[in-house]
């Protein structure tokens, strides 16, 4: 059984408004629902209070009294240390290859966390200051063409280049300028014109790839002919030598 007096800061996020808020809870009751729960599992919101009357809260993850972030897949309530290597979370390498023995949080809830993040995966009936009345607007658009088409319903021959968001950035003494993202798999004519050139170059290899199959072949059945010819001519002289020598 868990026992603390110590509280507990619960990140709230809100994907829906992009907003997020952060309270503390000091009533051991309401963090007890969390207890034990894993990474990626889902709480009623009912416990925190009546204002989350209706939520459901899906845990992401934490930090522990010392900083160590929670890890998914470790599945005990303490710290450990594992070696972890590139593409692995709670760890970046330096150098290519590199690996790294460093201490992580395991995933399953305790009462040695400091902050708990948690999600609304379902809002409930009440709003809640902050959080659900406030919408945060997105610094960066889409980067992806056709996401920006989603976005603005735009069809295959629209310019998706023209709805591109741009972002303006004052700047002291100096007019202000704007910055767009460099727009991801979009199809343009140059694309097309080296799509067409790699199948080209395809093309080509491929076919002397088989013209000089076929011209090994040809030697090599030249070179076993020859070896056979050969072969036969050794054993006629044989027997021939073997008979005069027989007859005398």
């Amino acid at each position: 059984v868990w026992t603390t007096t110590e509280q507990m800061k619960l990140n709230i996020s809100f994907p829906s408004t992009g907003a997020q808020k952060c309270i503390e809870v000091e009533d051991e009751h309401k963090l007890r629902a969390f207890y034990d729960k894993r990474i990626s599992q889902e709480v009623d919101g009912a416990e925190l209070g009546e204002e989350f009357n209706g939520f459901v809260l899906r845990i992401s993850g934490g930090n522990d009294k010392q900083g160590f972030a929670m890890k998914q897949g470790v599945l005990c309530n303490h710290r450990v240390r594992l070696l972890l290597r590139k593409g692995l979370t709670c760890y970046r390498p330096r150098r290519r290859g590199e690996r790294k023995r460093k201490s992580v949080r395991g995933c399953i809830v305790g009462p040695d966390l400091s902050v708990l993040n948690l999600v609304v995966v379902k809002k409930g009936d009440n709003e809640i200051e902050g959080l659900t009345d406030v919408v945060v607007p997105r610094r960066l658009g889409p980067k992806r063409a056709n996401k920006l088409r989603t976005l603005f319903a735009l069809g295959k021959e629209d310019d998706v280049r023209k709805y591109v968001v741009r972002r303006t950035i004052e700047r002291k003494g100096k007019n202000p300028m704007t910055k767009a993202p460099k727009i991801q798999r979009l199809v343009t004519p140059r694309t097309l014109q080296h799509k067409r050139q790699r199948a080209v170059k395809k093309r080509i290899a491929r076919e002397r790839a088989n013209a000089e199959a076929q011209e090994y072949q040809r030697l090599f059945q030249q070179r076993m002919r020859e070896q056979k010819e050969r072969r036969a001519s050794e054993i006629a002289k044989r027997r021939s030598s073997r008979k005069a020598s027989n007859q005398e």
